[in-house]
């Protein structure tokens, strides 16, 4: 592909992104892997070349551009020597017009800043949200001593360790033997302050695929009871073979029917040692990874995820045995779908006292803690643990 090929197959891109990012549709990542494999023609340096134009035009424009080549434009704005790749050729795009729409810059759109600022996260702090994300690795310590090729960077967690994007893990001899597990920082920090213990009962009630999971069942030494819950079956699914090449064998799955939670976990009322609720939410925090995320959220939206939240919350309190623990989690910097949610559910549950978390990185904040990509370099948590009476 020519320069200015590359530069047109990253505005087709863009306009699939910008289009799935209005009407709910697939994510970034998936986008542009079924485009390359869509056009196969395309090298390996120049998939290198049009994913990094893609996703520097998304990390540039704050609210959602009116359409691809407006967010590439954002560049030239930036990298004038972009615009000499406009030139019309038979693959490249054609010469740019004064008075084009350009995408806007800025962070997210503006009431998104807004809530950024409400909830603490200063200006200073936003380039981080948006930087490019390491890869952390946690170490399977239920598979023995790691073989790595590499060393990596030890992190603030006793298993985790940080390497520098794209290094091939998966390829990696210890990856497919179990011995280490791709995971944030913050997602295993998340884990510890579960503090989950050989031969307990916890229940992770929004397992997705299992990444806490795992974690959590590795700190309980394949001893005990530990119950992954989900309302989404091709999610769940996924925990299954990784469990197995992790050599976890205390897990016990449930596919659980929206609006029928409680029903179907009514044997385990009162049971549970810990419970971890890993609630859905906007995902504010994790936009390094994936930054078209900003561009999907709407105040309607947020709304609906906090009462999903509360929802679970009360669920997971009839869940907890007396003396034990709930942790409240969510990989967003709002305090809408944090601090706030933590106030409310003391309100409703006025006997239950949050407990102190002691962790090796974090602010405390609203009752609980905050990890963010600027002053812990984790994707964005906040971590509450309220006790059971």
């Amino acid at each position: 592909m020519t320069p200015a090929a590359r530069v047109q197959s990253a505005i087709e891109i863009l306009d699939l992104i910008l289009a799935a990012a209005k009407g709910g549709g697939a994510s970034g990542d998936k986008i542009v892997g079924d485009w390359f494999r869509s056009h196969r023609f395309a090298g390996s340096k120049d998939r290198r070349a049009v994913r990094e134009l893609v996703y520097t035009a998304i990390r540039a424009c704050g609210p959602i551009p009116p359409s691809g080549r407006a967010a590439m434009l954002r560049l030239v704005a930036a990298d004038p020597a972009l615009a000499a790749l406009f030139d019309g050729s038979v693959h490249g795009p054609q010469p740019i017009n004064p008075g084009e729409p350009i995408g806007e810059g800025g962070t997210a759109p503006q009431w998104l800043e807004q809530r950024l600022l409400h909830s603490g996260i200063e200006a200073a702090d936003w380039p981080a949200l948006l930087g490019r994300a390491p890869l952390d690795v946690r170490i399977n310590p239920l598979r023995g001593a790691a073989d790595l090729p590499e060393p990596g960077e030890p992190l603030h967690t006793p298993l985790g360790l940080r390497y520098p994007p794209g290094t091939p893990i998966e390829r990696w001899e210890a990856y497919a033997g179990g011995q280490i597990e791709v995971q944030d920082a913050g997602s295993q920090l998340a884990c510890l302050a579960v503090a989950a213990q050989p031969g307990e009962t916890v229940i992770d009630l929004c397992a997705g695929a299992g990444g806490k999971t795992l974690a959590l069942a590795a700190a309980m030494d394949n001893r005990g009871r530990l119950i992954a819950c989900d309302i989404d079956r091709g999610r769940l699914a996924r925990l299954s073979p990784r469990a197995m090449r992790a050599g976890v064998a205390v897990i016990e799955q449930r596919l659980l029917n929206p609006g029928h939670e409680a029903e179907m976990l009514a044997d385990l009322a009162g049971q549970a040692d810990a419970v971890l609720v890993d609630a859905p939410c906007s995902g504010t925090g994790t936009w390094r990874r994936n930054p078209e995320a900003r561009w999907r959220l709407s105040p309607a939206e947020l709304v609906r995820l906090a009462a999903v939240q509360a929802r679970l919350l009360d669920l997971a309190a009839g869940l907890v045995r007396p003396g034990g623990r709930l942790i409240f989690v969510t990989c967003s910097l709002l305090d809408e779908e944090g601090a706030d949610q933590g106030e409310a559910f003391l309100q409703r549950h006025p006997s239950w006292p949050t407990q102190t978390l002691q962790l090796p990185a974090g602010t405390a904040h609203g009752g609980g803690i905050r990890l963010s990509p600027a002053r812990d370099e984790t994707d964005g948590f906040f971590i509450a643990c309220f006790g059971s009476p």
